[in-house]
């Protein structure tokens, strides 16, 4: 990664923290105990380790930006991602407006993170509503943790064109592809990906992207389509809407 780069960590109970990479200083010894990255509370671990593009953006410009961009994506499909903004509390003024020059730097280093729980629901959030902050630190809401999600199991960052794959502890697996799964606010809850069984849980995700898929599937195959879930799951598509099994977006708050 870059010098300008930035770290994002989150943790198995739903919170992250996003922080420069220069903020971990180079170590001589390979036995050093390291630096703090996130301040976990008792019983919480570390799931995921991922560097994003940088980000210089202040508190103004990402309400700003976040606001046009959900406008902007509701054009595209037709309703609102009506989650995806970040708190006045925590932004504070939401007056100002970005000029046109400024939006598109920002549009250019914006990703979307994938973050997906043990039970199988699933959003994607922009980059943008991960603030920069210091190292060591107890961040902010990944994603809304409840019984009705499970605890978390993967945060990344996916494009579009990718696919997921998901297994089960009970040994199912979906593929389905990325563009299907909603884009929702960060401590949002996310809806349906995989519809696990009572007493089953997603335990590992892996991300498919567009390049690996035309590596590895013959061409015959590619044409028929990869979102065939095996006999017991689901896709994001038919949940999209939210409106089965609680899908509906809540704010999980921070």
């Amino acid at each position: 990664c870059t010098e300008d780069a930035t770290v994002l960590l989150t943790s198995l109970q739903g919170q992250c923290i996003r922080f420069p990479v220069t903020d971990v200083r180079v170590f001589t010894g390979r036995n050093s105990v390291g630096v703090r990255g996130i301040n976990l509370a008792e019983g919480d671990t570390v799931i995921s380790m991922t560097i994003l593009k940088p980000s210089q953006a202040e508190a103004w410009e990402r309400t700003a930006y976040l606001k046009r961009r959900r406008a902007e994506l509701a054009a595209e499909v037709g309703e609102a991602p009506e989650e995806m903004e970040v708190a006045e509390a925590e932004e504070g003024d939401d007056s100002q407006t970005l000029s046109d020059e400024r939006y598109e730097v920002m549009r250019e280093r914006e990703q979307f993170i994938l973050t997906l729980s043990r039970k199988g629901f699933g959003k994607r959030s922009s980059s943008h509503e991960y603030r920069v902050s210091g190292r060591g630190g107890k961040g902010i809401a990944a994603m809304a943790v409840n019984a009705r999600n499970g605890e978390l199991v993967s945060s990344f960052p996916v494009e579009d064109s990718d696919q997921i794959m998901l297994v089960t502890d009970g040994g199912q697996l979906i593929r389905c592809p990325v563009g299907d799964i909603r884009i929702a606010g960060r401590s949002t809850q996310g809806v349906t990906v995989f519809k696990t069984a009572e007493d089953e849980e997603v335990v590992s995700v892996e991300r498919i992207s567009e390049a690996d898929d035309e590596e590895e599937l013959p061409e015959d195959d590619a044409a028929e389509g990869a979102n065939e879930p095996v006999e017991g799951a689901s896709t994001a598509s038919s949940e999209a809407d939210g409106s089965q099994d609680g899908g509906s977006e809540e704010n999980g708050g921070e």
